[in-house]
């Protein structure tokens, strides 16, 4: 059965290969409603936090989840008056067992947050102190921008609000952990350093904490702005384990850490090693002010699971170098721009949210689910300097002319099906999603697109059991669109098809929507280069498409099993969802092939149709919605939500209507 053979493969991946599986039943990850907006921009890795501001999702090494609260990251406040501390508290609800020589606890009550991606704000009234602070969390996420949506930072602003009838000194304090929070932390070998970074008259000052891995080292850097009223301190090593006391005396001495300088010892084996940075200054009485703090990381080359071949930049470095040493620089560029990111964004937020048309879950939907474009297990690299067209077209040759300017000014792009889904650009859903990456970063969405048809036109004849049906078959036919790029844990673009569940080869939809978002790619960006290298492509897809129209009726047939995206429902005959991708599909033939003037192509699609419509109408059609399917089982009748699949994709592309009606 399929529960025997998935435990076995489990069994020999897990515990055999000490690998982790692309889908884990057995080890699933207990649901946390924890989570609040993450941080970073697209493909650098994300940092989460949740809405309670604990630093509790990982994700630095590319498509790989960590779930681990670091308690020692955190903001504290300390509140001087005429020279002497009044208040000083860690901003967190949380009593942990370690740092114990802090102050913990805050008062949930006197705390707010909201978000709105990829912003967030966390509000914190100081309970007794007539002070209010709001940190506003900001990530380069902008639409239409390949530059800074790449980088790997956060930007936290402070705005402090006295509403006292006399001046405080405030100071916010960031500590972090040298480390995610796993075993590496205490592997031994990582240190830390202070730096400063000075440029156009603009002053950053902070510590990098550099991992020292084996595989896929990497530094963070905590830092604050320097400016008119603003001093800027640091503590370069603490123990994280230890209880604190000495950080925290330091800032209620003064309101301000030590600065020591040089570099810290590297950590021994089993040691842990945490920094802080200091931003404060004056409010005046009934006055406020701003401090600025940031956090980036530099990882700047990676391996995937497979640990065959190093992906030597990620896309940010293209603009800050992939020496390992960009920190600093991401630091400075961060805190120096983030009031331009937030124009950008708010002047693409704010059409929508003024809408009163729009109802509010939608607008809440459009912006805070779009959070999975950078946590999506997100990766984005550039190609290697030396690569040629060969290289990429794969041994069949895709002969796409475009293929390697686009790659090489775009980079390559992957996200996860689901961040326990790890597979890579899975292709049926991200027809769904595709709408987002087309409408913000379109040529992240064409850079994809040819990613795939490299793949369509080339094959994998390595055997593989597939665990639903327990048969045999090989891993990629030719002809076909891939399931998926691959799995991070061992080797995307280089080995597709991570998912074994079914045989993807005989799934009716992948090829349908390869052709769908082409035209449609086309219709949003008129980008005339690209229809021109994937004509061909589609119409490779569709001829392979065209065998499962059995009965030659112009439309096609599904084969009795779960042979398309929703992979636990079975469908038997011709059927509303794959019938009418397949009619929407072959419509936006007859319009590709119209606006390249392929005649005879167009001819071809026109009369297949004429049929197809004719035969959907009269299988499907029971009056009131299209059936399941034709099969005359008991779940035949049901109405299938997404049957308008392909009418939405051509009501997308302004053809669902007159001649091109379906």
């Amino acid at each position: 059965s399929f529960l025997c053979r998935y435990f076995r493969w489990w069994y020999k991946k897990t515990r055999i290969e000490k690998k982790s599986a692309f889908i884990d039943l057995l080890c699933a990850v207990p649901l946390q409603q924890i989570y609040g907006c993450p941080l970073g921009g697209i493909g650098g890795g994300t940092i989460t936090r949740g809405w309670r501001g604990e630093f509790c999702r990982w994700q630095l090494n590319p498509g790989i989840y960590h779930y681990e609260t670091v308690i020692a990251n955190q903001f504290t406040v300390c509140l001087r008056c005429k020279g002497q501390t009044v208040y000083q508290q860690v901003l967190s609800v949380e009593t942990p067992s370690t740092l114990q020589g802090w102050n913990w606890g805050y008062c949930g009550h006197y705390a707010f947050y909201h978000a709105l991606y990829p912003r967030a704000w966390m509000v914190y009234e100081l309970p007794g102190q007539n002070v209010v602070l709001t940190c506003r969390q900001v990530s380069p996420v902008i639409p239409h921008d390949y530059k800074d949506s790449s980088l790997p930072v956060g930007v936290f602003i402070w705005e402090v609000e006295n509403g006292r009838d006399e001046d405080v000194d405030i100071s916010i304090m960031f500590s972090l952990q040298n480390g995610t929070g796993t075993k590496e932390d205490r592997s031994g070998g990582h240190w830390n350093e202070p730096f400063a970074f000075e440029k156009e008259g603009e002053r950053v000052a902070g510590v990098l904490l550099h991992h020292c891995t084996r595989v896929n080292p990497f530094t963070l850097a905590i830092s604050a702005r320097e400016k008119a009223g603003t001093g800027v301190t640091h503590l370069m090593a603490f123990n994280p384990a230890g209880s604190g006391r000495e950080v925290w005396q330091d800032l209620l001495q003064d309101g301000r850490l030590d600065s020591p300088s040089g570099k810290s010892i590297p950590t021994e084996k089993g040691e842990v090693t945490a920094a802080a940075v200091c931003a404060s200054c004056r409010v005046p009485a009934r006055g406020h002010r701003t401090l600025e703090l940031a956090l980036a990381w530099d990882m700047p080359r990676v391996h995937f699971g497979s640990k065959e071949k190093l992906h030597l930049s990620r896309r940010y470095t293209r603009f800050f170098g992939s020496g390992g040493d960009a920190a600093p620089a991401l630091s400075h560029h961060a805190l120096t721009h983030y009031e331009e990111w937030e124009r950008k964004i708010e002047a693409w937020q704010k059409p929508i949210l003024e809408n009163s048309q729009l109802p509010s879950w939608y607008k809440s939907a459009l912006f805070n689910e779009l959070y999975f474009v950078t946590d999506g297990g997100t990766i984005w690299v550039e190609l290697p300097p030396d690569c040629c067209a060969e290289d990429l077209q794969g041994p069949a040759g895709a002969g796409l002319s475009h293929l390697l300017p686009v790659l090489r000014e775009y980079g390559r792009f992957a996200y996860l099906e689901g961040q326990e889904y790890r597979m890579y650009n899975t292709y049926d859903v991200h027809f769904y999603a595709s709408f987002a990456l087309v409408m913000l970063w379109p040529k992240r969405q064409i850079s994809l697109q040819y990613d795939i048809a490299v793949t369509v036109v080339n094959e994998d004849v390595q055997p593989r059991q597939y665990l639903m049906c327990g048969q045999t078959a090989q891993v990629k036919l030719k002809n076909v669109v891939p399931h998926d790029v691959g799995d991070p844990g061992d080797e995307p673009w280089q080995r597709v098809n991570a998912y074994l569940m079914h045989d993807t080869a005989d799934w009716k939809d992948l090829n349908l929507k390869f052709v769908l978002q082409v035209y449609r790619d086309y219709d949003l960006t008129h980008d005339s280069l690209y229809l021109r290298d994937m004509w061909p492509v589609c119409q490779a897809v569709m001829e392979s498409e065209l065998k499962f129209d059995t009965d030659n009726d112009g439309l096609i047939e599904n084969g009795g099993f779960a042979d398309q995206t929703y992979d636990a429902w079975v469908v038997n005959g011709a059927s509303a969802y794959c019938g009418g991708l397949w009619l929407a599909a072959v419509c936006m033939m007859c319009k590709m092939a119209e606006v390249l003037g392929d005649v005879e192509i167009q001819q071809k699609y026109t009369d297949i149709l004429k049929k197809g419509k004719e035969a959907f109408e009269r299988m499907l059609w029971n009056g009131k919605y299209y059936n399941y399917d034709s099969s005359g089982s008991d779940t035949s009748s049901s109405i299938m939500s997404d049957q308008c699949a392909g009418q939405w994709f051509l009501g997308a592309c302004g053809l669902d209507q007159g001649q091109f009606e379906v």
